[in-house]
């Protein structure tokens, strides 16, 4: 035990400071509330992954971030300088945005000023960590530095702590992650040598046992003013960002089931840890000039926390110039003079919001005037979670906003008119489970095989030819339709009777949903013969971020399950009973049918027809070509950013997009949600005929249907939130794709069956997109703009929702987004200190 270790140790027995205390509790605290969650793999949805610092404005977490994490925030110089090379940013661009930002205005900042710096790619030095001072031996350079060992290591560990279901053999996890790690590191005999440091060991022996000991611990030895705490806690997690992530993402859920989980807490403290354990390694003279470093760093932290702030200032402005040029053009799109709709309706669709849906809906509209499209959310209003037939599993279909109140189970339901009773359906169901259980289990054994040390040579042999069957579907792709994942094991007999139903909702309660969505889809007015629910799915192989293409508002999972739900339960009589005892009328002939548009190739599948009257089918079978030849158009819309021939005959277009889709090596199956930028929420009127180019989220909404503002409400509150973080992971996967993308997409390895990926075989936990998701090879496919909020709404009733949810103010306050409104006279008007033309 050196001299430091004998200092620290009295002064810990010595302290008793409840004061203390607390301030440590609440600096560990405001650490880890710092970080935003990253769903798993099979659930994923867009994060803004500084979703919790929205209550700071956008140039002081940038500022922050570059100190604490090296992390960049706003628009990379390199893209800003091609943007402005191109063009896409002009010289009145820049004039505009110089003169909206007050600070701007105040620094005297003029273009040329600009111009110069954008010419610089310095990027601020960040604050220095315990580990990186004491990393200063001569062999420093031979060796992975002492932070990589250290994310190394401890990512290595949480893969194997948080990992329930890709490995064979499982650990004991029973003492929690922090002692886990700690036993963990007494057994890894090839720590020290990766280090430098053979006697490591004598280190490890004087680890605290838990958690909370292990923070006294340290923050005792550091001796840094308590102010800085905070922030020196929240660096030490952005060195495991990814895995904080995952863990944020545990405390997430269990908050939303009204609990507590206390693994970001053990994961800062083994972080923290890690810096005293070092302490071990040197001596008293390294210790000491380590301490003073970083003690005289970040005793300067707010000083160089304001440098940076003000020379972020230009980058500020670049990344508002880049909105104004893609702002004027939506405006000028906005403001065109649009067709009136003059024909009957006769089909109603109603689409998801995602940008994927306008060229859809566009082309519909344009090869059918009888067709009115509706943009809603893609859950349909249905908080549900899912249990697929014979299994025990609760899959979440609803925004990650939110908790499921309502469970949906798959059934067997015969067709309208096959005479099969209750009775039959049971047996049916059970027949079904049975032939489930044992096809799984014969693949699983089958997997198994392949995976045993002691029977994966035999494996070969016995399968022999057969296994090329795999290979060679890699090598010469079909042109086969979607996989639906969810029938997985069940017999070909069973699969079209299988359908989600609503599981223990009493007949009140479900007339009460349906009204609230009917209301909220605007279809308690006017409903026409055939109403469409249009969810949406994607299809890809051998893609660990395929969940990310399915539909963000179903928590990752494609829209079937919701839109068959709702589907079943507006064409359910007694609900339609019950509805109209409430005064809203569904006429008899109205049917609702549920789809599946396949954002990859653009097709769209029907369920549940068997179980519609005769006239509705009839419907459908004349709208099916219809929606092909709408399928047909945005295929070719689409070919040129695939590198595709949009020009070739129509069967071949689509068969090569069906070959792209089921190629294991496809890298870029569809682009995704790249290149959003706006979200109208607003009567289709506003934006019909006008091609939008596949970058604005669509929500219908009609103000005059809204006189209390309760719709907006939610809208301002949901859907607005959701669409933020969609933008802001694209946002920061682009501005920063070595920390906050998940990187090359080619050296991805699936951790802990859904977790999360490595790139390669270690480092941290990968977060956010893929490069492959945003880039062609030669450029930049998506750019890094803010969402700009455009609302048909009067301004009293969205300065009310503004004022009653701090969320929304913070969000508008400090720059997160921008946020626009449909004025009198056919104008736009912008929110800034009040409302300004735009």
């Amino acid at each position: 035990m050196n001299a430091t270790t004998q200092h620290t140790q009295s002064a810990l027995a010595a302290t008793s400071d409840t004061a203390w205390e607390s301030a440590l509790d609440q600096a560990c605290a405001q650490a880890c509330a710092a970080i935003a969650p990253a769903w798993p793999l099979d659930r994923a949805i867009a994060v803004n992954p500084h979703w919790s610092r929205i209550g700071m404005p956008l140039r002081e977490v940038a500022a922050r971030m570059a100190l604490l994490g090296g992390i960049q925030v706003l628009p990379a110089r390199a893209q800003l300088r091609q943007a402005w090379a191109e063009g896409r940013i002009s010289a009145a661009d820049l004039h505009v945005a110089l003169g909206r930002l007050p600070a701007a205005r105040a620094a005297g900042l003029d273009a040329a000023h600009c111009q110069a710096v954008l010419a610089l790619d310095s990027r601020p030095a960040q604050l220095p960590l315990l580990i990186d001072v004491l990393d200063n031996d001569p062999q420093r350079h031979t060796r992975l530095s002492w932070r990589q060992a250290i994310t190394h290591q401890v990512s290595q560990t949480c893969a194997a702590y948080f990992d329930r279901h890709q490995a064979d053999w499982q650990p004991e996890r029973d003492n929690g992650l922090y002692a886990f790690w700690r036993e963990t590191l007494e057994h890894d005999h090839g720590i020290g040598l990766l280090m430098g440091l053979p006697h490591i060991a004598d280190g490890i022996r004087t680890l605290p046992a838990c958690a909370r000991e292990a923070e006294r611990w340290v923050m005792q030895r550091l001796g840094l003013p308590a102010e800085v705490w905070a922030d020196y806690l929240e660096a030490v997690l952005l060195t495991v960002n990814g895995w904080a992530s995952w863990c944020a993402y545990l405390g997430w859920q269990a908050r939303l089931q009204g609990q507590e989980d206390a693994h970001l807490r053990e994961l800062l403290a083994i972080r923290m840890a890690w810096g005293a354990l070092l302490l071990e390694c040197k001596d008293d003279t390294a210790a000491t000039q380590a301490f003073s470093t970083v003690q005289e760093a970040w005793g300067r932290a707010r000083e160089r926390l304001q440098q940076v702030r003000d020379a972020l200032l230009v980058d500020e402005v670049w990344q508002l110039a880049l909105e104004v040029g893609y702002q004027r053009q939506l405006a000028q799109a906005l403001l065109q003079d649009r067709p009136t709709a003059g024909a009957a309706i006769e089909v109603q669709a109603a689409f998801c919001i995602d940008v994927r849906s306008e060229p859809m809906r566009r082309a519909l509209e344009r090869l059918h005037p009888g067709v009115q499209t509706l943009g809603v959310a893609g859950f349909f209003g249905l908080p549900v979670a899912y249990t697929p037939l014979g299994t025990q599993a609760a899959r979440p279909q609803l925004p990650g906003l939110l908790a499921p109140a309502y469970q949906v189970q798959e059934q067997i339901i015969p067709a309208a008119g096959a005479g099969a009773g209750a009775a039959d359906s049971t047996v049916l169901a059970s027949a079904a489970a049975r032939a489930r259980h044992r096809q799984l289990a014969g693949k699983a054994q089958w997997q198994g095989n392949t995976r045993w040390p002691g029977s994966a040579f035999s494996f070969v042999e016995v399968a022999g030819v057969s296994a090329l069957g795999g290979l060679w579907n890699w090598l010469r792709p079909g042109r086969g339709a979607r996989a639906r994942d969810d029938l997985a094991g069940l017999p070909a007999r069973y699969r079209a009777l299988c359908r989600p139903q609503l599981s223990g909702v009493s007949e009140a309660d479900k007339v009460a949903l349906a009204a609230r969505i009917l209301h909220a889809m605007g279809l308690d007015r006017a409903v026409a013969p055939l109403v469409l629910l249009v969810g949406h799915g994607s299809q890809s192989a051998n893609n660990a971020h395929a969940a990310a293409l399915d539909c963000g508002a179903c928590c990752g999972q494609t829209g079937e399950v919701n839109a068959r739900t709702l589907a079943q339960l507006l064409n359910e009589h007694s609900v339609r009973r019950g509805l109209l005892a409430q005064g809203v009328y569904l006429p008899e002939e109205t049917a609702f049918l549920a789809l599946l548009h396949n954002t990859t190739t653009d097709e769209v599948e029907a369920f549940d027809l068997d179980l519609l009257p005769a006239p509705a089918q009839q419907r459908w079978a004349a709208m099916r070509e219809v929606f092909a030849r709408a399928g047909e158009q945005v295929r070719r819309e689409r070919a040129a950013r695939l590198g595709l021939d949009g020009e070739q005959a129509a069967a071949r277009l689509l068969q090569a997009l069906r070959r792209r889709a089921n190629d294991g090596a496809q890298t870029r199956p569809e682009w995704g949600l790249t290149g959003n930028a706006a979200f109208l929420i607003a009567p289709r009127a506003r934006s019909r005929g006008i091609d939008l180019g596949g970058r604005c989220f669509l929500h219908d909404y009609d103000p005059t249907e809204d006189g209390e503002g309760a719709l907006l409400e939610q809208l301002m509150t949901a859907p607005m939130l959701v669409t933020h973080w969609i933008n802001w992971q694209y946002h920061a996967s682009t501005s920063d794709p070595q920390r906050l993308g998940s990187g090359n997409k080619l050296l991805h390895n699936v951790v802990g069956g859904a977790i999360g990926v490595f790139e390669g075989n270690g480092g941290d936990l990968r977060i956010g997109l893929a490069r492959q998701s945003l880039h062609d090879g030669q450029r930049w496919l998506h750019e890094p703009l803010r969402l700009t909020v455009v609302i048909d709404a009067p301004e009293p009733a969205i300065e009310r929702v503004i004022a009653a949810h701090a969320v929304v103010r913070q969000l508008l306050e400090n720059g997160w987004l921008h946020l626009w409104r449909f004025g009198e006279a056919g104008l736009l008007e912008r929110g800034e200190q009040g409302w300004v033309a735009v």
